[in-house]
């Protein structure tokens, strides 16, 4: 098992390299933001707003590519994703929004809502930080049909949640590519609700192609070693995991 994990640590290691060469600090920034909608009225505003106004601005911004996504319920919060490539944008994003004009006019129905009449009914935020394992956003599902699970994994202690970040750089993402679990990104939780947490998500071209997957996980031997080690046990370093089914809305660009 040392040996894999070596072989495993020295490829995430290599991604992190080749991300630095390309330019900024190697590593991607998450801001994912959850909307809570209470009415038809406030889902479909928010849609207008994302595609009219928000999504073409933050690309503007320098923020690229936005993921935007709901589960199946007709009625229910839509999440978005926004990738930064380093802390200052994360921190200057309001007021780069605030003077683009072309959003502000674009957007106004929405930035102006009433009290009367709220855009929605409110909206939390977690900003994360890429993995080492795995330093910038992937996109590997294209078609029409692709579908989306975010994962996130709660831990008892930070101690502990750094044991769960180690066993995905070291071993369990390259396990996750390997049988078809397509990452797009995989985030340690800096500021947010429920923390210690690691949040994650996978890509897949159709739900069939999700549920071979992880039937494949379920039985790779690598898996099954890496999971049998004492350090990595479940009930020692994980004490809550939250699992969505989402698909993409027409304003997302993952």
């Amino acid at each position: 098992m040392a040996g894999m994990a070596g072989v495993a640590a020295a490829g995430g290691m290599g991604r992190a390299s080749a991300a630095e060469a390309e330019g900024g600090s190697g590593r991607d920034y998450y801001e994912l933001r959850t909307y809570h909608l209470d009415t038809e009225a406030q889902v479909a505003g928010l849609d207008a707003f994302l595609k009219k106004a928000a999504v073409p601005a933050l690309n503007r911004a320098g923020v690229s590519p936005v993921g935007v996504f709901n589960t199946p319920d007709a009625v229910g919060p839509v999440y978005v994703l926004l990738r930064h490539t380093s802390l200052e944008s994360v921190g200057t994003l309001t007021q780069v929004l605030g003077a683009d004009e072309e959003f502000l006019t674009a957007g106004a129905e929405f930035l102006d809502a009433p009290s009367s009449s709220p855009a929605y009914a409110r909206m939390e935020s977690a900003l994360l930080a890429a993995f080492s394992g795995m330093p910038k956003l992937e996109a590997p599902a294209t078609s029409a049909d692709r579908v989306f699970q975010l994962r996130t994994y709660e831990s008892p202690s930070v101690k502990t949640g750094q044991k769960k970040i180690e066993m995905f750089n070291t071993a369990e993402i390259d396990i996750f590519r390997k049988v078809g679990l397509n990452p797009v990104f995989f985030g340690e939780t800096l500021i947010g609700a429920k923390m210690p947490n690691l949040t994650y998500m996978l890509a897949f071209e159709s739900m069939d192609e999700q549920k071979a997957a992880w039937g494949r996980f379920g039985k790779d031997a690598g898996w099954r070693e890496l999971s049998a080690m004492p350090e990595y046990a479940n009930d020692k370093i994980l004490c809550g995991i939250t699992n969505l089914s989402l698909r993409p809305l027409a304003a997302s660009q993952i």
